[in-house]
């Protein structure tokens, strides 16, 4: 298998999946500053020129969600649930991350830290006070379910944990408001003690990272 990444928010989730499960996955680091994703090569693989993607055999995967529960099945482990209404509550937390947590997060994310890195100028103040008043709105939902629970479905890590958290290793860059939130810093935590989460792009073959 291969696995096409950049050191970004998306391709981290299935980074992360691949070296917690201890895939035998090749890692082709495609840098985004340099334009690499707009190459025929890639955009061949996948035609919206985003990461992460996946080769497995004749299988091309994009969208790193997708790829997690893939590489859950490839490994037989259950960070895709086996169980159906397990697989329902997964689902259910990916597309609200997707529509809250991590889009605003993510806007914060790029806003803070990948404008000013890649010379778009300074954040854009108004959006940063949008963005940051829906996630902390979100933030409140998932700090209240995580109350109580280790992790999003109980004691059971799944590929939900891997989604919803993905922001969270940048928090400080991002300045994502987290202050209030203490389930959600304590589930952080917990996440951060499993070393594919916390390195997920330390252990990439040299030649690979570039």
């Amino acid at each position: 298998m291969k696995l096409y990444y950049d050191e970004t928010l998306n391709p981290r989730k299935a980074c992360a999946v691949a070296r917690h499960l201890g895939l035998p996955v090749e890692f082709v680091h495609v840098r985004l500053a340099r334009g690499e994703h707009r190459a025929p090569a890639f955009l061949a693989l996948n035609p919206n020129g985003r990461l992460p993607v996946l080769q497995d055999g004749d299988l091309v995967l994009w969208e790193a969600n997708a790829i997690m529960c893939h590489l859950s099945n490839v490994a037989g482990a259950a960070l895709w649930p086996h169980e159906a209404r397990a697989q329902v509550e997964v689902q259910r937390w990916l597309s609200w991350d997707a529509f809250h947590f991590t889009r605003h997060g993510g806007t914060l994310y790029f806003e803070n830290l990948i404008k000013p890195a890649i010379g778009m100028g300074p954040p854009d103040a108004a959006v940063v006070q949008e963005a940051a008043r829906q996630f902390s709105l979100s933030a409140g939902v998932l700090d209240a379910h995580l109350a109580g629970r280790k992790f999003l479905l109980g004691d059971a890590l799944t590929v939900a944990d891997f989604a919803v958290g993905a922001a969270l290793p940048w928090a400080k860059e991002a300045q994502l408001p987290l202050e209030s939130f203490p389930a959600i810093r304590r589930w952080h935590a917990r996440l951060d003690e499993l070393p594919g989460w916390r390195d997920p792009f330390g252990a990439a073959p040299l030649a690979a990272r570039g």
